[in-house]
């Protein structure tokens, strides 16, 4: 199915003051959380320093595996984001706050709120004195980590917290007065909530927390990224998934979409042109031997990642049509298939530069990327951010996994289970190295590139990952 934007003229879009990329899951409204009995041990009064608005309640179960039920989590948001053979986590009594900061942009309408800036904080019973703070993947909601991040870290004992970082949807780009307004307030956004869920643990819990940890997939890696470059301070160390990576002169996924775009069809209609489309693939970073992913993802996220993503950062490029033309070909006027970020003006690379990325950064960072990722290559990648910590003089913070078969989305290892791994278990494997790396000053092992273990079976390969 192809997904695509009705075109609106310029003069009609929202603009709000300022403060994807995974999968995009479609806007549900689920059903208004209702609060459970009163059997958690803590209740909490505790308010959210400046929240607008809040609601708590007292839950049996701060994971998937009880608030799919109790109307506390949007499966919706984290759809096709994990494997079905990932184990859920369970017996994690405690307080869960939902709520939003002031905003003026209303894309996202979990509890019926039209309301974003939307978090979710979670405080289990049995603390273990630490806190896990996260963005979203692509344009997601606040509950997007749920099945992938936040189960697993609530059921060691973390308090977590989460943001839709102040913009959803496939429109998202109408956020904002300038360009990149809407990512530059992801980042604002992550920074806000990581200061007001500190406060609020330590009012809960009536102490602060000891370690504070920042993670995140795909966008939400970028986020981790950033904060540890620019807000070293309130963090101890994170874990960055498969980071999008945003720099001024390149490579974004700017540069490498629209070559997807315009020679994939060539590959797919085969031929005599079929192997040069195919090499132009590989040179603008797939990998050989991805090409079983290149029709999904042709249809599913090339065209709508790039056309949403250039319409944020270059919306002058289409003119006074939004986020371009569905799967225009080659030569139609303002194709996206045609788009060359080199030659565009002086500000679109100045819009860049507002968001992008320095390798800087001011704490031990752990990074991950599977090796068969179609939607942001390794390559035009992570191999480049590692590049550039070690050009910053931070390599001895960083460590980094190449997860060999590993593609973007866990979802699709279900459905190529020969072919491609699933990346949640090495996640949590670098977590727990990570903490390591805290606690002990016992360092990562050595950045490598991870094998992917022969002859083992898809339900242990869904809850496993060695780093060594």
């Amino acid at each position: 199915m192809r997904l695509s934007i009705r075109p609106l003229p310029r003069s009609r879009r929202r603009r709000w003051p300022a403060a994807a990329l995974a999968l995009t899951a479609l806007t549900l409204t689920p059903t208004p959380a209702t609060a459970a009995p009163e059997d958690c041990a803590r209740p909490t009064s505790v308010r959210v320093p400046g929240a607008e608005h809040q609601q708590s309640a007292c839950l049996a179960e701060l994971t998937t595996a009880g608030t799919v039920a109790s109307g506390h989590t949007d499966p919706a948001d984290w759809a096709g984001l994990t494997s079905k053979d990932l184990a859920v986590p369970s017996g994690v009594p405690g307080v869960q706050i939902d709520g939003y900061f002031p905003d003026t942009s209303t894309t996202n309408t979990n509890h019926g709120w039209r309301h974003d800036a939307q978090f979710v904080i979670r405080l289990p019973d049995r603390w273990n004195g630490g806190l896990v703070v996260a963005g979203t993947p692509g344009n997601r909601e606040q509950y997007a980590n749920d099945r992938a991040i936040a189960d697993w870290v609530l059921s060691r004992g973390y308090a977590y917290a989460a943001t839709d970082k102040g913009n959803t949807g496939l429109a998202f780009h109408r956020d904002g007065r300038r360009s990149g307004d809407a990512i530059a307030e992801w980042n604002d956004r992550l920074t806000q909530l990581t200061r007001a869920a500190r406060a609020t643990v330590a009012r809960h819990y009536h102490r602060p927390p000891a370690r504070t940890l920042v993670t995140g997939m795909s966008n939400g890696g970028y986020l981790v990224r950033w904060q540890l470059e620019n807000h070293p301070e309130l963090y101890d160390g994170g874990v960055d998934w498969e980071g999008t990576l945003w720099r001024s002169d390149g490579p974004t996924l700017l540069d490498f979409l629209p070559p997807a775009l315009r020679h994939y069809p060539a590959y797919a209609a085969g031929g005599a042109q079929a192997e040069g489309a195919r090499a132009a693939l590989h040179a603008a970073g797939f990998p050989a031997g991805s090409e079983f992913l290149w029709p999904y993802h042709h249809q599913v996220y090339w065209d709508l990642t790039q056309r949403i993503y250039r319409e944020e950062l270059d919306p002058s490029f289409d003119g006074p049509a939004e986020a371009g033309t569905p799967f225009c070909t080659p030569g139609t006027p303002a194709c996206d298939a045609d788009y060359d970020y080199a030659s565009r003006p002086g500000e679109v690379a100045a819009a860049v530069a507002r968001i992008g990325l320095t390798g800087r950064i001011g704490k031990p960072l752990i990074t991950l990327h599977g090796t068969l990722d179609v939607l942001l290559p390794i390559s035009r990648d992570s191999d480049v951010y590692a590049r550039m910590v070690r050009e910053a003089g931070r390599g001895p913070l960083h460590r980094y996994y190449r997860i060999e078969d590993g593609t973007h989305t866990d979802a699709l290892a279900d459905t190529h289970p020969d072919r491609l791994r699933p990346l949640t278990p090495c996640h949590r494997s670098a977590f727990t190295a990570l903490e390591n790396w805290l606690a002990s000053g016992h360092r990562p092992p050595a950045s490598r590139t991870v094998p992917r273990p022969p002859g083992t079976d898809r339900a242990t390969l869904a809850n496993t990952c060695s780093l060594t």
